[in-house]
């Protein structure tokens, strides 16, 4: 018992200890803006819905508007839209009332029948709000998503020029301006997005802010004299790393502030992307995709506040409470457990469940806050779910089989192929050990083939894997040989875990981390030769 309770408290203070850490402010730069002074402009879209957007899409009301406008009148003067459709066209009348301009977006696609009804609302929206909408912007990543020739694009600005008295631009990412530079001839502003995390070798928020300015001047030099707008930069607050660029509260305060700096200091206008989170991006982009905003989806959160610090984990304190409370429960768990005549074991069985609980007490906090951020529909939930119950119930078995002496039995005694354990202990802790198998490898194939919109659920995983690998190195020796499904599935797991490394990268450290728990779990199904050797 004395062992027990030193083993626990160390387990307290270090969860303590890494959530202090996890949560230490990140200080940031001095304010880039003067007092009373208000950033540039900001994309604004009054859709924060988590369902498609698309035709079914409620309209946005009046009021919706009118309250957003209020907010974000208090941050910028200047709202860019990205279409004149389902409510968007009251954008310019509401935002004169909180004086407040427009960049008036015409959302142009292969539709052209929708193109043209685009097109003359907002050339009416134009000529109505004079005073509002301080430029037209036609057509939005149409060269981008292969929509519509430049040629044909050309076409549809010169005729929007000819029909309004404010500047008309095309907006694309800027790899596309050079590879389309007739498109330049026929616009007023050259209207480049320059997002350093989607970049095709993504740019760390360390990096981002000097890319841009790298890319604004290529830009200016290969269309000298021209009038240039950066008509979408900024930096997502959550979601999968991309290489080095990890999507952070902080990161996404540092670049913003840095990039305003930046451009004050080079001259140049920028839009920030975007106003308010957009939910339903998710769908589209994963994760990553619904955190862009200055404001979160309840259009009330302020995400930072300029020159202030900012924490990536604000509620560390609760999250370290919450997971020495599951610590403290699986200790009890182990006590409850713990056999009458243990078996003779070459290391004291307290390691282990401390181990095990310093992972599960750790991350259980990380996992319902990952859970809660990437969980979208009912799949999305249900797989989460699936996730965080393994990484409670993992914990706990773990520590009840480690201290009463028990292995994961075979698969195929799970599957009917082989004698059933012996134990209800034993059985659960099977199959614990085969759902955790296979979700493993269905994350592990999705990052392998298809892995630009996946999350990478490190923190579920690893609290769900610790138990099995702590279990091979200290429990008894597992019951008779792993069979073929074994095989299979560690194959699978170390064989992806290779691959995903080398194509995330070495700078992606949450990818190091998922790769290193599929093959320590690959061990563990192979069989650990130091568990094999232990006799009970």
């Amino acid at each position: 018992m004395r062992s027990a309770l030193g083993f626990f408290l160390s387990v307290a203070a270090a969860i303590i200890a890494v959530w202090w850490w996890l949560g230490l402010p990140v200080a940031m730069p001095p304010s880039p803006l003067a007092a009373d002074e208000k950033l540039p402009c900001a994309s604004y879209t009054p859709f924060r819905t988590t369902s498609d957007f698309g035709e079914f899409t409620p309209r946005a009301t009046a009021e919706m508007i009118d309250g957003d406008l209020a907010a974000l009148s208090r941050v910028t003067g200047c709202v860019r839209t990205y279409s004149t459709d389902l409510g968007v066209e009251q954008v310019p009348e509401i935002a004169r009332r909180h004086g407040m301009t427009v960049l008036l977006g015409i959302w142009l696609g292969r539709d052209a029948a929708k193109n043209r009804s685009e097109i003359d609302a907002a050339v009416a929206l134009a000529g109505r709000y004079p005073d509002v909408v301080r430029m037209l912007v036609v057509g939005n990543e149409v060269l981008l998503r292969g929509e519509m020739a430049a040629g044909t694009l050309a076409g549809y600005i010169r005729d929007v020029k000819g029909r309004v008295t404010q500047p008309v631009t095309y907006a694309d990412v800027w790899e596309f301006w050079l590879r389309n530079r007739s498109v330049a001839d026929a616009v007023d502003v050259v209207t480049v997005h320059m997002l350093p995390y989607w970049e095709d070798i993504p740019i760390p928020a360390a990096a981002a802010t000097s890319h841009v300015d790298a890319v604004h001047k290529m830009v200016a030099e290969a269309f000298p004299g021209r009038d240039i707008l950066i008509g979408e930069v900024g930096w997502p607050s959550a979601g999968r790393m991309r290489e080095g660029a990890l999507p952070s509260p902080a990161n996404a305060a540092r670049f913003i502030q840095d990039m305003m700096a930046t451009a004050k200091r080079g001259g140049y206008r920028l839009n920030i992307i975007e106003a308010f989170d957009q939910p339903w991006k998710r769908r589209f982009e994963g994760t990553v995709g619904g955190y862009w905003g200055l404001i979160g989806a309840d259009g009330s959160t302020i995400k930072f506040v300029w020159g202030a610090p900012v924490s990536n984990h604000p509620r560390w304190l609760v999250q370290a409470l919450a997971g020495i409370v599951f610590a403290a429960v699986i200790f009890a768990i182990a006590l409850a457990f713990r056999a009458s005549e243990p078996p003779a074991r070459r290391m004291d069985p307290w390691i282990g469940v401390a181990t095990i609980a310093l992972a599960a007490g750790t991350l259980i906090g990380w996992t319902v806050e990952n859970a809660l951020i990437e969980s979208l529909g009912p799949i999305g939930w249900a797989v989460s779910l699936v996730m965080a119950a393994l990484a409670v119930l993992s914990p706990l078995a773990g520590a009840a089989a480690l201290m009463s002496g028990i292995a994961p039995p075979r698969f195929a005694a799970l599957l009917g192929a082989a004698p059933s354990p012996d134990t209800r202990l034993a059985q659960w802790l099977g199959y614990l050990a085969l759902v955790l198998c296979v979700v493993a490898v269905a994350i592990a194939l999705g990052l392998a083939f298809d892995p630009r919109y996946r999350d990478i659920p490190f923190a579920p995983l690893t609290a769900a894997a610790v138990p099995f690998v702590v279990l091979a190195l200290l429990g008894p020796a597992p019951q008779p040989p792993r069979g073929l499904a074994e095989m299979l599935a560690a194959a699978v797991l170390a064989s992806s875990a290779l691959f995903i490394a080398w194509n995330e990268g070495v700078q992606n450290w949450q990818s190091l981390w998922l790769c290193g728990v599929f093959l320590a779990l690959a061990v563990t199904l192979f069989g650990a030769p130091a568990a094999r050797r232990q006799g009970s």
